[in-house]
C-alpha cells in the first residue's frame, strides 16, 4: 500500500515512455495477478484486469459500485449541485445527451454536418506548412460541440485552452499559483463564464413563442435542459453552465486524441492507408450523383473503418481507468473489497494483453476480421460497459469515420514529425504530430 498518505501515488504520475502498459500497472500485474490493492492519494484502491471479473463488476451499477472520480477531476468539472446527485441524474444525462448526439440525430443531420466541418478545416489546414494534428483538431470539435449543444460558435478562442487538459486533470489538485492544476481551473472558470453568458442569455428569451421576435429557442441541447429547470431539482441555472463545459471538455479531449492516432498509425502503415483509400474510394464510384454527400448506409458499409477505428481505440487507451466506488463489500477468489474503497477497471491491461491479441503493440486493423461480439464484448471496451457505456460511444465512432473519409478521398497527409508518445499515465503526444496537407486533384 505504499508510504502513509500518499501511499503509491508517485509510481503511478511516472512518465512511461511507451505506449504499453504503465510500468505501475504492469509489474504488479506480474508480482499479484490480475487483481490487486494499492493506495492513490490516499485512497485505498483495487484494481482489476481480469476480463470476466470487469464484466461482472460493470453490470453492479446501483447495487456493488457507484460512479467516482478523482478529486481533482471534480474539482474540476463538478459543481457543488453534483454531491448529492445519483443515478437518476446520469440516467437523464444519458437520455437528454442521445436525443442530441445519438443514433437518430446522427443519422438524421450530423453525418452531413461532421463532412461540411471536417472539409472546410482541412482545407484551411491546406494553407498552413504544418498541422500539429491534435492541437489543430481540438477547435474544430470545440466549435461542432459548441453548436450542437447551445447552437453557439464563440468567438473567443476557447477550444485551445481545453487543449491536453486531461493532462492537468491527471495531476494533484493543488491550487498554489504556478502548478498545472492552477493553470487549469484558470482556464475553467473561462469556459465556465462563457457557458453562463450563453445559458443566461437562452433563459431570458425562452418563455416564448417559436414565431416571437426575440424567442432565444434553438431546438438544440441547450433548450431541453433549460426547459427542464425547475422541473428536476439537480437542473439549476448555476449548475447547467458546468454541464456544458463538462460536455465541450468531454467531446474534445477524448476524440481529438484518437483521430491524431489513427492518422499517425495509418500513415506509418501505408497498406492498412491503402485499404482504407480503396474502401472510400468504392464508396464514391457506387454513387449516383458523385457530388452528393455521405449517408448513412455509406457509413454502414465502411467495414476497413471500422477496424482501423477498432485498432486505434485498443492500442489508445486514453485514460488508465475506469473509477467505481464501493458501495457494499465485493467478494471475490476468497478476498473482500470494502465498502468504500475505489475500485480501477483497467481497459489496457485486456487490449495490450498478448494472450488475448496477439502482438498486441503492433496496428493490425485486420485482425478484427476475426474477432466476433462475444470476445469484444469482455476484451474490448474503451467505452466501458455494463449499465453504463459511453453515452458518447457512436458519436465519436462516426466522427472518426467521416473524418476519416474526408482525409482520403480529398486530401493528402503527409507527415513531417513528430509522433513521441508517454503514458504519465494518461496518454499524451509529447512532440505533437505533425503533417502537411495538400488537396487531392483528379
Amino acid at each position: 500500500m505504499g508510504f502513509p498518505l500518499i501511499g503509491e501515488t508517485l509510481s503511478f504520475f511516472v512518465t512511461s515512455n511507451s505506449i504499453d502498459m504503465h510500468p505501475f500497472v504492469n509489474e504488479r500485474l506480474k508480482r499479484y495477478g490480475p487483481l490487486f490493492k494499492t493506495n492513490i492519494a490516499g485512497r485505498p484502491v483495487a484494481v482489476s484486469s481480469d476480463p470476466e471479473f470487469n464484466y461482472f463488476l460493470l453490470q453492479q451499477e446501483g447495487k456493488l459500485l457507484e460512479l467516482y472520480y478523482m478529486d481533482s477531476f471534480s474539482q474540476m468539472v463538478h459543481h457543488d449541485n453534483m454531491s448529492n446527485v445519483g443515478g437518476y441524474f446520469h440516467r437523464y444525462l444519458r437520455r437528454s445527451i442521445l436525443s442530441h448526439f445519438g443514433h437518430e440525430p446522427l443519422k438524421r443531420k450530423l453525418l452531413s454536418e461532421f463532412e461540411d466541418v471536417i472539409n472546410h478545416e482541412l482545407h484551411k489546414w491546406t494553407n498552413l506548412p504544418e498541422v500539429d494534428v491534435k492541437r489543430q483538431t481540438v477547435p474544430m470539435l470545440f466549435d461542432l460541440a459548441s453548436q450542437i449543444l447551445m447552437s453557439h460558435k464563440p468567438e473567443e478562442n476557447l477550444g485551445e485552452d481545453l487543449n491536453n487538459m486531461l493532462q492537468s486533470i491527471m495531476t494533484f489538485p493543488l491550487y498554489i499559483p504556478g502548478t498545472t492544476f492552477y493553470k487549469c481551473i484558470q482556464k475553467k472558470r473561462k469556459a465556465i463564464k462563457l457557458t453562463s453568458r450563453v445559458v443566461e442569455e437562452r433563459m431570458k428569451g425562452y418563455s416564448c413563442d417559436n414565431s416571437a421576435e426575440g424567442c432565444n429557442k434553438k431546438g438544440d441541447y441547450l433548450d431541453e435542459i433549460v426547459g427542464d429547470i425547475g422541473k428536476e431539482a439537480f437542473l439549476t441555472k448555476e449548475f447547467v453552465p458546468f454541464l456544458l463545459f463538462g460536455l465541450l471538455l468531454a467531446t474534445v479531449e477524448t476524440i481529438s486524441p484518437t483521430i491524431t492516432l489513427a492518422t499517425m498509425y495509418l500513415l506509418d502503415n501505408p497498406s492498412a492507408l491503402q485499404q482504407l483509400t480503396e474502401e472510400h474510394e468504392k464508396i464514391l464510384k457506387n454513387r449516383e450523383d458523385a457530388n452528393s454527400g455521405l449517408v448513412w448506409e455509406e457509413y454502414k458499409s465502411m467495414t476497413f473503418t471500422r477496424y482501423v477505428i477498432n485498432e486505434t481505440l485498443r492500442l489508445e487507451n486514453l485514460l488508465p481507468g475506469m473509477l467505481r466506488k464501493v458501495i457494499a463489500d465485493i467478494h471475490v477468489d476468497g478476498y473482500t473489497i470494502p465498502k468504500g474503497w475505489v475500485l480501477l477497471v483497467m481497459p489496457t491491461a485486456l487490449h495490450l494483453n498478448p494472450n488475448i491479441y496477439e502482438d498486441p503493440l503492433t496496428f493490425n486493423p485486420s485482425r478484427w476480421k476475426n474477432i466476433g461480439s462475444n470476445g469484444m464484448a469482455k476484451n474490448f471496451i474503451p467505452f466501458g460497459g455494463g449499465n453504463r457505456p459511453c453515452t458518447g460511444a457512436e458519436f465519436s465512432k462516426v466522427l472518426v469515420a467521416v473524418f476519416l473519409h474526408v482525409w482520403v478521398t480529398k486530401f493528402r497527409f503527409t507527415k513531417i514529425k513528430g509522433g513521441n508518445m508517454v503514458r504519465s499515465p494518461i496518454l499524451e503526444f509529447t512532440d505533437g504530430f505533425y503533417v502537411n496537407v495538400s488537396e487531392k486533384h483528379c
